[in-house]
């Protein structure tokens, strides 16, 4: 850990919050308290304590947050060229590595995970700013092959006034894969940030703000789902929404934004596998799979929480993969563990109840199956990396998105049979496969349906390559150029000349 990051960390863990974060609602370029005057508390996950309070947003708020986007899409925003919107972004990705630490260390308190997994969170988001800078200018049109006598051409044009609403479990990444395309595109913005995790949402808002982005055009309305959340999507002035939740929630969210036939981007989480057959790099495949469940204890839509391992190979891996899994430290993400806490008390009881269930119904739990405390301070929300063995297909632990450390494991005999069970759920977000064999590894990504294939090493590209789910996962592409036509409408134009 560099060490301004770790005086930073280590300064904050002591005191147990940072000085001068901000609390307000972000509404047409400045700080407002909520209309009604009320706040909320933002919760350490790694202590279960109160460090913050932020303004706790409803309907009101909600209002004067989509009049100033809508205001700003017709007014100084809409004028801006292409080329300065690039720059804009360009100066908040820079601005985002030099307030990197203080960004990471906000959002470890907020979030639970490891420092350091935060750094990469962080530099991520700057990444999405720059990469989007870069794609700003490049939005164009077709021109097409009509008869003689006529001219025909298309437009992308923004798409409006987005709402994007948050999760807890990447608040700055997710904020800036969308945020970053939305603004490229020319959108204007209000953005509701999960209520467990307000802070680099606002924090990312002052940035923009410094970069030179216009009044109104990035807005911020913080609060609960039921409050703020429902009352954005369901709000005529919106043009857009993208959501990231669970399946549950976006349905909600599908039927709301149904009734102003307002457009939706959803992704919607998964059960994902990660296939590891016999002729594979053991050693690369063992890193992969650690990284893929226990990488922020297990919160990630695109999580690997299923193995699909070769009965050839079984034995020996997982003999190995529970030495490595037992050896991972666990702590208060501020001291940079393994693995840090769940995100909240609901979280690890959720994630206990499954653990629960599968020890009554004798489940081979190898590792792991319950909550702990932080071992150094006693306190926080935590669960231990737990590892269960040999799953029926049909078994709920390897159906239901669990979205904690828990790794299930499903014995197959062959590759058909390996692609067969991969494919075995409501879901269809990524899959992974570890593999010697260029053919099957293709193969493979032909034959599972899922919106995104890593061959060789889970979590493979970067914001370049679009994401987004199949079945219950969703539909819509984030990341890549293909994020920029979620962000536009496109207008074709025929003349008789």
């Amino acid at each position: 850990m560099p060490d301004n990051l770790k005086k930073l960390a280590q300064k904050a863990l002591k005191a147990g919050r940072i000085v001068d974060l901000p609390k307000d609602h972000f509404i047409n370029g400045r700080f407002l308290s909520s209309q009604s005057g009320e706040e909320m508390e933002s919760i350490d996950p790694g202590t279960g304590k109160a460090f913050h309070s932020f303004a706790k947003g409803a309907k009101a708020d909600v209002d004067l947050a989509v009049a100033a986007a809508r205001n700003a899409l017709k007014g100084p925003w809409i004028q801006i060229s292409p080329a300065e919107r690039s720059r804009i972004l360009w100066r908040a990705s820079q601005l985002i590595l030099q307030n990197i630490d203080r960004l990471a260390v906000a959002e470890t308190l907020d979030s639970g995970k490891p420092v350091n997994e935060s750094v990469g969170d962080t530099r991520g988001a700057a990444r999405a700013f720059e990469y989007y800078a870069g794609a700003a200018d490049k939005l164009q049109g077709d021109v097409f092959p009509l008869p003689a006598g006529y001219h025909g051409y298309s437009l992308h044009e923004p798409i409006g006034v987005t709402a994007h609403i948050i999760p807890w479990n990447f608040p700055i990444s997710t904020t800036a894969r969308g945020v970053a395309p939305a603004l490229a595109a020319g959108c204007t913005i209000v953005a509701k940030p999960a209520e467990q995790t307000p802070l680099t949402a606002l924090m990312l808002a002052d940035i923009l703000r410094q970069a030179g982005l216009p009044d109104g055009v990035f807005n911020v309305v913080t609060g609960t789902g039921a409050e703020a959340g429902a009352p954005l999507v369901a709000h005529p002035d919106i043009d857009h929404v993208t959501f990231t939740g669970s399946v549950s929630t976006g349905i909600t969210v599908a039927k709301s934004a149904a009734d102003n036939v307002t457009r939706l981007l959803l992704e919607l989480g998964g059960k994902s596998p990660v296939t590891v057959l016999a002729d594979c790099d053991l050693e690369a495949a063992l890193q992969g799979v650690m990284g893929a469940i226990f990488e922020n204890a297990g919160q990630i839509c695109s999580a690997s929480s299923r193995l699909v391992i070769e009965r050839s190979i079984h034995a020996e891996f997982m003999e190995k993969l529970v030495q490595r899994t037992e050896a991972l430290s666990i702590g208060h993400g501020l001291t940079d563990p393994n693995i840090g806490p769940v995100n909240s008390a609901e979280q690890q009881d959720k994630i206990v109840a499954y653990l629960q269930d599968a020890k009554a119904r004798g489940l081979d739990i190898l590792t792991g199956g319950h909550a702990l405390k932080d071992p150094d301070i006693g306190t926080g929300w935590f669960v231990a990396p737990t590892i269960i063995d040999n799953l029926k297909p049909d078994d709920r632990i390897c159906q239901e998105e669990i979205f904690g450390p828990v790794l299930a494991v499903q014995v197959v005999d062959d590759f058909d049979e390996a692609v067969a069970v991969a494919n075995d759920t409501a879901f269809g977000l990524v899959a992974g496969i570890y593999t010697g064999s260029m053919s099957k590894a293709h193969r493979y990504a032909r034959d599972i349906d899922a919106g995104q294939v890593y061959i060789n090493e889970y979590f493979a590209g970067g914001i370049e390559v679009p994401f987004g789910g199949n079945k219950s996962s969703g539909y819509g592409r984030e990341k890549g150029l293909e994020a920029l036509k979620s962000y536009s409408k496109l207008k074709s134009v025929a003349a008789k000349i």
